[in-house]
C-alpha cells in the first residue's frame, strides 16, 4: 500500500479522495492555487503545497509544480481526481518516469479513450455496440454527404477530441451538413487543438446511460450496474440515477457483462464508465471516461462498494476486492450536483457563502468542500456540492430527496438547489419519463 498520496485536484472530489486515504491509512498532501489556501481539503490534509496563482493552467494543470510537490513531500502516489489532469495521457508518463504512481488507468488507455475516433473502433472490436456512423475522421464534404446518405439523416458530427458538447452539431439534411460540419470543425480546432471530426447517426429521444467498470489491469474486470444521466443541460449532467428507470434486471445483466468482459479483455486498470445512448432497447458507445466520474456516489449507494478505495487498491497491486457474483444492488439513488449559478440563467455566482446546512438523515449524503465563511472563487467549475440520496426503492428515493432540498440551506451566493425543487416535484420525473433533451425543453418553456 502506498505511504503517502498527494491528491492533485480541488474541491469536494478533493475531499473525498482525502476521505478515503484516511480510512485506508495513508498520509495525505493536498495541492492548490493561493485562491484555494482555506479550502478544506488544504485544512484537513496532513501536508498541503501551493503550486501556484488561482489560473488553473499555472497551478492545478501546472505539471512541473505538482512533480516538485511529490519530491517535495515524499509522495508515492498521485489521485487526480476528475478534471484538470485526471485524463492526461503524458501526465501519467511523466509520473511514471519519476516511479511516481498514477492512481488510474495506463496512458496507452488514456490515449486510446481520449480520441473518440480510435475509442469506437477499440470498443466494437471488444464487442460493445456503436452508434453507426464514420469510421474514422470525415476531410471532406463529398465523403461527409455520402456517409449521411448511408446512415440516414439526422446526423451528428462531433469533435474527435472533444467533450462537453463543444465541437458538436446536428445536419438534419444534406443542405444543413456543409454548415455543420465547418462550424463543428472550427469549435473543435478552438477548443482542443485538434478540428478532426467524424459522423454518427443522431438518435432523437435517447436516455444517456452508462455501465461503471473496475479493471484490475490483469485480465480480470467486473460491473456495478448503471446509471442514468439523461437531465442534462448544454451536454453537462445535472442529475444522476442508479438504477435507471428505463432498464430492467435482464438488461442491467446484459450490458454489463458485455462491458465488464471487453474491460477484462483490453487489460484495463482502476475506476472506467463506459457512456451510452440509449434508445428503443439498444445501445449505442458514445465515449469512454478512464477515470472517475462526479456521479459515482449513487453507484456506491446501490452496492456498498467504496469506489475510491478500489481505485487505490488496484493502483497499489492489491487487486479488485470483490468478484461479480459478489456485487449486490440494494435500492435506488440520486444524485444532485449543487451549483454556485443563477438557477434560471445558470450564470456563475461565486462569493462568499454566509450560511451552510445540510440535510441529514437516513440515506443522505452530501460531498462537498464548503463551509459557512468560505468564499467560492471565480476562476473554476462552479460545483459545490452533491447531494445523494437512498432509499429501498425509487419512490422512497424522491420522497426523501425532496425532504433533503427543503433542510438543504445555502446563503450568501445563488445557487441550483431551487432546480432540483421543481423537478423533483415534476411528474415526468417521478414517473422517470425523460431523455437527454427533456430538461432543455422544460427550461426553454420557462420551467
Amino acid at each position: 500500500m502506498f505511504h503517502k498520496i498527494l491528491i492533485a485536484n480541488r474541491g469536494e472530489i478533493a475531499l473525498r479522495v482525502l476521505r478515503a486515504a484516511k480510512e485506508l491509512g495513508i498520509q495525505t498532501v493536498a495541492v492548490h492555487s493561493t485562491a484555494d489556501a482555506d479550502a478544506m481539503h488544504v485544512r484537513l490534509a496532513d501536508e498541503s503545497v501551493c503550486i501556484g496563482p488561482p489560473p488553473s493552467r499555472d497551478s492545478y494543470l501546472n505539471i512541473h509544480q505538482i512533480l516538485a510537490a511529490c519530491e517535495i513531500t515524499g509522495a508515492d502516489a498521485i489521485h487526480p481526481g476528475y478534471g484538470f489532469l485526471s485524463e492526461n495521457a503524458k501526465f501519467a508518463d511523466i509520473l511514471a518516469a519519476h516511479n511516481i504512481t498514477f492512481i488510474g488507468p495506463s496512458a496507452d488507455h488514456i490515449r486510446i479513450m481520449g480520441d473518440k475516433i480510435t475509442a469506437k473502433k477499440t470498443v466494437k472490436d471488444l464487442g460493445i455496440p456503436v452508434v453507426p456512423g464514420s469510421d474514422g475522421a470525415v476531410t471532406d464534404d463529398k465523403e461527409a454527404k455520402r456517409i449521411a446518405a448511408d446512415i440516414g439523416y439526422p446526423v451528428l458530427i462531433k469533435a474527435s477530441a472533444g467533450g462537453g458538447g463543444r465541437g458538436m452539431k446536428v445536419a438534419r439534411s444534406e443542405a444543413d451538413l456543409s454548415e455543420a460540419l465547418s462550424t463543428a470543425r472550427a469549435e473543435a480546432g478552438a477548443a482542443f487543438g485538434d478540428d478532426a471530426v467524424y459522423i454518427e447517426k443522431y438518435l432523437e429521444k435517447p436516455r444517456h446511460i452508462e455501465i461503471q467498470v473496475m479493471g484490475d489491469g490483469a485480465g480480470k474486470a467486473i460491473h456495478l450496474g448503471e446509471r442514468d444521466c439523461s437531465l442534462q443541460r448544454r451536454h453537462q449532467k445535472v442529475w444522476e440515477e442508479a438504477n435507471s428507470p428505463a432498464l430492467n434486471v435482464e438488461q442491467r445483466a446484459q450490458i454489463g457483462a458485455t462491458v465488464s468482459k471487453a474491460i477484462a479483455d483490453l487489460g484495463y486498470s482502476g475506476a472506467g464508465t463506459i457512456e451510452f445512448l440509449y434508445e428503443n432497447g439498444e445501445f449505442y458507445f458514445i465515449e469512454m471516461n478512464t477515470r472517475l466520474q462526479v456521479e459515482h456516489p449513487v453507484t456506491e449507494a446501490i452496492t456498498g462498494i467504496d469506489l475510491v478505495h478500489e481505485q487505490i487498491r488496484v493502483a497499489s497491486g492489491g487487486g479488485l476486492s470483490a468478484r461479480q457474483e459478489d456485487v449486490r444492488f440494494e435500492g435506488h439513488a440520486i444524485e444532485c450536483r449543487i451549483n454556485a449559478e443563477d438557477p434560471r440563467t445558470f450564470t456563475p455566482s461565486p462569493g462568499k457563502i454566509s450560511h451552510f446546512h445540510t440535510p441529514g438523515g437516513l440515506g443522505i449524503r452530501v460531498d462537498s468542500g464548503v463551509y459557512s465563511g468560505y468564499r467560492i472563487p471565480p476562476y473554476y467549475d462552479s460545483l459545490i456540492g452533491k447531494l445523494i440520496v437512498h432509499g429501498r426503492n425509487r419512490v422512497e428515493c424522491m420522497m426523501r430527496l425532496r425532504r433533503a432540498l427543503d433542510e438543504f440551506v445555502v446563503d450568501g451566493i445563488k445557487t441550483t438547489l431551487p432546480l432540483f425543487q421543481d423537478l423533483v416535484g415534476n411528474p415526468d420525473i417521478a414517473n422517470g419519463d425523460y431523455d437527454i433533451h427533456w430538461l432543455e425543453n422544460y427550461l426553454a418553456k420557462g420551467g
